[in-house]
C-alpha cells in the first residue's frame, strides 16, 4: 500500500520534530500549527509549511480541533499526527478527522474511548482477564463518598484523574485529614489539562516499580509487544528517568506482562501504537503474580526513544506504515532486545527551588555527540522557554551493551550538557544517573523523594569557584570598556597612572567590584601579581580558582555571565544599587508567584487570621499546579491579583501583615 502523502502535525516542541524528522525522511510533505508564543520554533522552521491557529493558551490554539482541521483541508494533507498531550487521546479528535476524511495517525476512536477513561478500561481489561489495582474505579463523584472509599481501601491511596495522564490530576494521600484538599487539587487540575475532573480512588501499592509495555498494531488483526520500559524514577507521578529493558526483569514476568497488554490491546480492536503501562509490588523483586494495570495510554509516549534504541525500530515510522494499512512487517518472535537504553528528561526547572519551571532566553545550549547517544529536542540557542508548555528543553538518551554503561554514558552526556538562562535540572538527573543503589537496582517510584538531599535538590551554597570565574570575566570586561573608553576621549596614548586596573609602581594591584550572585550581593577583588605569570586571580568569599579548580563552562549575556559547573549554572552580575523594586519594598509579609502561570485559586480574603504553613492559593504553570502558603503567622491585609488572572514571576499576590502581640 502506498504510504501517506502528507501530515499535519498536532502538536509542538521535539515532538514535533521527531515527526518532522522521520516524516522527510519517507519523503511526506510535512504542515506544522502553531501558537503566537511558537512563531519562531524550531519545528516550525523545519516544516514544510507553517499555520497560525491562535494565542499561546493551549486552551486557543493546540487544544482547538476546529481551528485545526480548518487549517488540515486548507492544506489539503492525507493525515494528521497527534504527537503526545494536547488532542492525542482525545476521541472526539480522531472522528473529526474521519469526517473529514483524513486519517488520523492513531488508533481508531473507538479504542480511544475503551481505554480513555481509567475505570472503564480497567472493568474491560479486567473481563480479558488482566489484574487490576484495587480500588474505587465508579462513576459517583460525591466528596463524602470518595473519602469513604478511600477509608475502606485504606491509606495510603491515590486519586488519579479518570481521564488524562502525565501525572496530572494524581495525588497521593497519606491520611484522612489530607483527603479532602487533595481531591480539590486533582480535580482541578485533571478538569484544566483534559477538560474532565472525574477521579477515581486506588490503594497505593508499597514499594512500587513502574513498569510498562510498549505494544504495537496493525488494521490486520496482527498485535505483538516491543518488550518493557521502567519508569519508576518519577516525581510527583511525573517521569523523570526512563530505561529499556526493566532493571531484574525475569523471562517469566516479562512474558506474563506481555501478553497481558497483548489482551488489553485485543480487546479493544487497537491499531498502532499503544502503552500498556503497569505497577509492580517490588517488595520481594519482580514476581509474576504481583503486576496490576494501571492505565493503557492510546498514542506514543515521551519515552519511545529507549524502546527504539533496544529494537531498532522507528516507532514513527510504523505509524505511518500501519495507518497506511501495512500489516506489520515482523512477529513477535522475530523480536529480540539489544543491550539497554536510559533516557533522561531535561527541564527548564530549579532543584534548588523545589523544582519550580524556570523561562527565559536560552543564551546557550548544546549537547554532546558521540556513539550511543541520541538528542531529542525541540529548541535551539536563542529559543525563549515561555510559562505556557511543558517545561522540557530535552530528551538525553544513551545507549549501550549493558545497563552499566549505559547509565555511565547518560551520566557523561549530561556533564557535558550546556544550558545557560533558565535553570535546569542536569546536575540533579547526573547526581540520579551516579545514585548507587539506583545503579544496583534498589529502587521504587518513592526513590527521589526519599534521596532529595544527596540529589543536590533544596537550597544549596553559593558555588564560590563558578562565582569567581564569573566575577573575573566581568571585571575584565569592565576595565576593556573604561579602557576604551579612556581612549575615545584622548587620542594621545593612555599614562599607565590612568588605567583602570589598579596600577602601581611597587605591592601587588588589585580592582574590587561589587556584584550579584544568583540574586544576592557579594563583593568580588581582582589581584594582579607577578606569582601569576601576568594573570589574575578573583577572591569572592573564601575560593581561589586558580587552586586546580575549572569550570564547564563561561556564557556571557549583556545582562551577566552564565557560569557552568558540575551541571550547575550560576549567574553573575555587576551590582546595581539604584536597581531596587521601589513597589514591592517593606513586603516582608508579601507572598509573590514562584514564576509565570495564572493564578487558579486564592483560599483567603482580607482580614482573614492565617497561620504559618496555611494554603493560601494556587498558581498553576506549565500544566502543574504549586500551592503558595503563609510564610508566617498573620492577619491577610490585601489581595493583589484575582484568580484567573495571569501573573509574572515575583508579582505581589498576597501580603500578610504580623499579628500585633
Amino acid at each position: 500500500m502506498a504510504m501517506l502523502e502528507s501530515v499535519l502535525i498536532a502538536n509542538r516542541g521535539e515532538i514535533a520534530c521527531r515527526i518532522i524528522r522521520t516524516a522527510k525522511r519517507l519523503g511526506m510533505r510535512t504542515i506544522a500549527v502553531y501558537s503566537e508564543a511558537d512563531a519562531n520554533a524550531l519545528f516550525v522552521q523545519m516544516a514544510d509549511e507553517a499555520y497560525l491557529i491562535g494565542p499561546a493558551p493551549a486552551r486557543e490554539s493546540y487544544l482547538r480541533i476546529d481551528k485545526i482541521i480548518e487549517v488540515a483541508r486548507h492544506a489539503g494533507v492525507a493525515s494528521i499526527h497527534p504527537g503526545y498531550g494536547f488532542l492525542s487521546e482525545r476521541a472526539e479528535f480522531a472522528e473529526a478527522c474521519a469526517a473529514n476524511g483524513i486519517v488520523f495517525v492513531g488508533p481508531p476512536a473507538s479504542a480511544i474511548k475503551a481505554m480513555g477513561l481509567k475505570d472503564a478500561a480497567k472493568a474491560l481489561v479486567q473481563q480479558a482477564g488482566v489484574p487490576v489495582v484495587p480500588g474505587y474505579h465508579g462513576s459517583k463523584q460525591d466528596p463524602d463518598f470518595l473519602r469513604q472509599k478511600a477509608y475502606e481501601i485504606g491509606y495510603p491511596v491515590l486519586i488519579k484523574a479518570v481521564a488524562g495522564g502525565g501525572g496530572k490530576g494524581m495525588k497521593r494521600v497519606e491520611k484522612a485529614a489530607d483527603f479532602d484538599a487533595a481531591l480539590e487539587s486533582a480535580q482541578r487540575e485533571a478538569s484544566s489539562a483534559f477538560g474532565d475532573p472525574r477521579v477515581l480512588v486506588e490503594k497505593y501499592v508499597l514499594s512500587p516499580r513502574h513498569i510498562e509495555i510498549q505494544v504495537f498494531a496493525d488494521a490486520h488483526g496482527n498485535v505483538v509487544h516491543l518488550f518493557e520500559r521502567d519508569c519508576s524514577l518519577q516525581r510527583r507521578h511525573q517521569k523523570v528517568i526512563e530505561e529499556a529493558p526493566a532493571p531484574d526483569m525475569t523471562p517469566e514476568m516479562r512474558d506474563a506482562m506481555g501478553r497481558a497488554a497483548v489482551e488489553a490491546a485485543r480487546a479493544v480492536g487497537y491499531v498502532g501504537a499503544g502503552t500498556v503501562e503497569f505497577i509492580a509490588d517490588g517488595r520481594e523483586g519482580l514476581r509474576p503474580d504481583r503486576f496490576y494495570f494501571m492505565e493503557m495510554n492510546t498514542r506514543l509516549q515521551v519515552e519511545h526513544p529507549v524502546t527504539e534504541a533496544i529494537t531498532g525500530l522507528d516507532l514513527v515510522e510504523l505509524q505511518f506504515r500501519a495507518a497506511s494499512g501495512e500489516k506489520l512487517p515482523f512477529t513477535q518472535d522475530d523480536l529480540t532486545i539489544n543491550g539497554h537504553a536510559v533516557e533522561a528528561r531535561l527541564y527548564a526547572e530549579d532543584p534548588e527551588k523545589e523544582f519550580l519551571p524556570s523561562t527565559g532566553k536560552l543564551w546557550a545550549l548544546e549537547f554532546p555527540e558521540g556513539e550511543g547517544i541520541r538528542i531529542d529536542t525541540g529548541v535551539e540557542a536563542g529559543a525563549e522557554v515561555t510559562p505556557y508548555y511543558d517545561p522540557m528543553i530535552a530528551k538525553v538518551i544513551a545507549h549501550g551493551d549493558t545497563r552499566d554503561e549505559a547509565l555511565s554514558k547518560l551520566a557523561d552526556a549530561l556533564g557535558q550538557t550546556v544550558v545557560a538562562g533558565p535553570k535546569t535540572n542536569t546536575a540533579f538527573l547526573k547526581k540520579l544517573c551516579e545514585a548507587e543503589d539506583f545503579r544496583v537496582g534498589r529502587f521504587d517510584t518513592g526513590f527521589i523523594d526519599r534521596n532529595l538531599d544527596a540529589l543536590g535538590v533544596g537550597p544549596q551554597p553559593l558555588d564560590e569557584v563558578a562565582a569567581s570565574f564569573g566575577a573575573a570575566a566581568l571585571i575584565s570586561r569592565e576595565i576593556d570598556r573604561l579602557r576604551m573608553s579612556e581612549h575615545l576621549k584622548n587620542d594621545e596614548p593612555s599614562s599607565p597612572w590612568s588605567q583602570p586596573d589598579g596600577f602601581q609602581l611597587l605591592g601587588t594591584r588589585s580592582v574590587g567590584m561589587a556584584l550579584r550572585v544568583d540574586g544576592e550581593r557579594v563583593e568580588a577583588r581582582e589581584v594582579f601579581s607577578a606569582e601569576h605569570r601576568g594573570a589574575s586571580t578573583v577572591a569572592v568569599g573564601t575560593s581561589d580558582p586558580w587552586a586546580d579548580e575549572q569550570v564547564d563552562r563561561e556564557v556571557e549575556a549583556p545582562h551577566g555571565v552564565y557560569v557552568i559547573r558540575n551541571g550547575r549554572q550560576t549567574l553573575v552580575q555587576p551590582y546595581d544599587p539604584f536597581d531596587v523594586d521601589l513597589e514591592h519594598m517593606d513586603e516582608g509579609g508579601a507572598v509573590k508567584a514562584p514564576m509565570h502561570g495564572k493564578l487558579v485559586a486564592v483560599f483567603v480574603q482580607p482580614g482573614d487570621k492565617v497561620e504559618k504553613g496555611q494554603r493560601l492559593a494556587i498558581v498553576e504553570a506549565m500544566k502543574m499546579e504549586h500551592v503558595l502558603v503563609a510564610p508566617s503567622d498573620g492577619e491577610v491585609a490585601e489581595i493583589a491579583a484575582e484568580p484567573g488572572a495571569q501573573v509574572a514571576e515575583g508579582a505581589r499576590l498576597i501580603v500578610l501583615k504580623a499579628e500585633e502581640e
